[in-house]
C-alpha cells in the first residue's frame, strides 16, 4: 500500500492552521504528515484509517492524530448531504515548547505525547469541542490563538476518549510513573519478536518472582504480560502487512510468531480479520494508485 506524504499549508511563523471544507469531498488516500491534526467531520458516515486501526463513523467523528501516523477518511453513506470537515494541523515541535511543562498547561503535553497512536473523542468532550472549532473558522489573531488553546485544554481535561492504533504499530510506549514499568518496557521493546522471550526472564530483571511480576504488570499496566506481548506482536506484524510486500509467512517469523497456523488464528483474534483479509481491505480504502497532495 501506497502511503503519501502530505505537504500541509502550515508556514514557520504559524502557531496552527484551520482548513474548513463545508462540502468535503473525501478524495485524499491514506497520507502522512509531520504535522498535528485535529480532524472534525460531521454530517456523514463513512470509514476511518489511523494507524492500524479500521474503523466505522457516524454523523460525527473528532480524532486527535500524532506527526506521521497516517490516516483517511472516506465517506460511505449515499452523500446527499452536505458534509463539512474542519482541520486543524500545527507543526510537531509545538509538544516541546516550555510553556507546556508548566503546572497549568502539562496535561496538554501528555494528551499530545499520547496521539501518536491516534484518539477518538465522543460525549461532552466531542460537543463542547465541535462549538470551539467551528467558531475558530471566523477568528483571526489572538482571539483565534486563545480559541485553539481552548480547544487542547478541553480534549485534554478529559476522560472521554479512546486511543486507535495498537501499541506495537509504532512501537511506542506511554511513559509509566514505574521505574520497574519503564525497565519492561525498554527491555520488551527491543526483544519483543524473540520466540524465547518469557515472563520470567522480564521478571528476573525486575527482580520480582514470576507471579509477583505478573500481577504487578496487570496492576500498573490493565493487561496481562502475556496479551501486552501479542499486542505489540500484532501490532507490528499489521504495519509490515501495510508498508511492505514481504509475505505473511516471512511477517509471522519477523514478529516473532513460530508457526503461520498460530500468526493468523492470534491475528484474526485479535483483529477480527486474517492477516490476508486485513492486507486486502488496507488495500481497498486506499483506492487512487497516483494522486499529488502537494499544496499551492
Amino acid at each position: 500500500m501506497k502511503v503519501y506524504s502530505e505537504i500541509t499549508p502550515l508556514r514557520e511563523d504559524d502557531i496552527f492552521v484551520i482548513l474548513d471544507h463545508p462540502n468535503a469531498k473525501f478524495d485524499y488516500p491514506v497520507h502522512l504528515h509531520p504535522e498535528f491534526e485535529l480532524n472534525l467531520v460531521t454530517n456523514c458516515s463513512g470509514s476511518r484509517i489511523v494507524g492500524d486501526s479500521v474503523m466505522d463513523f457516524s454523523e460525527t467523528d473528532l480524532v486527535l492524530i500524532g506527526p506521521n501516523t497516517y490516516h483517511c477518511w472516506e465517506r460511505t453513506d449515499d452523500g446527499k448531504a452536505n458534509s463539512h470537515v474542519i482541520t486543524i494541523q500545527f507543526e510537531d515541535a509545538f509538544v516541546e515548547n516550555s510553556f507546556l511543562s508548566k503546572k497549568s498547561m502539562v496535561h496538554i503535553k501528555k494528551l499530545l505525547q499520547k496521539s501518536a497512536r491516534g484518539i477518538e473523542f465522543y460525549g461532552e468532550a466531542r460537543n463542547k469541542t465541535v462549538k470551539l472549532m467551528e467558531s475558530l473558522s471566523g477568528l483571526h489573531g489572538f482571539n483565534s490563538t486563545i480559541t485553539f488553546l481552548q480547544i487542547l485544554n478541553e480534549l485534554a481535561s478529559s476522560q472521554d476518549y479512546n486511543t486507535l492504533a495498537s501499541d506495537g504499530f509504532n512501537l511506542k510506549l506511554e511513559h509509566n510513573t514505574s521505574k520497574k514499568i519503564n525497565m519492561v518496557y525498554d527491555y520488551v521493546l527491543k526483544n519483543y519478536n524473540d520466540v524465547d522471550l518469557r515472563l520470567s526472564k522480564v521478571a528476573e530483571i525486575v527482580n520480582m518472582s514470576d507471579s509477583a511480576f505478573s500481577h504487578f504488570f496487570k496492576k500498573r499496566t490493565n493487561k496481562s504480560f502475556t496479551q501486552f506481548i501479542i499486542d505489540l506482536k500484532i501490532g507490528q506484524a499489521s504495519k509490515l502487512l501495510l508498508e511492505t510486500h514481504d509475505s505473511i509467512s516471512e511477517i509471522c517469523y519477523t514478529c516473532g510468531f513460530n508457526n503461520i497456523s498460530n500468526f493468523n488464528r492470534t491475528f484474526k483474534k485479535n483483529k477480527g480479520i486474517t492477516p490476508s483479509g486485513y492486507r486486502s481491505k488496507f488495500t481497498q480504502n486506499n483506492k487512487l494508485e497516483e494522486y499529488t497532495l502537494a499544496k499551492e
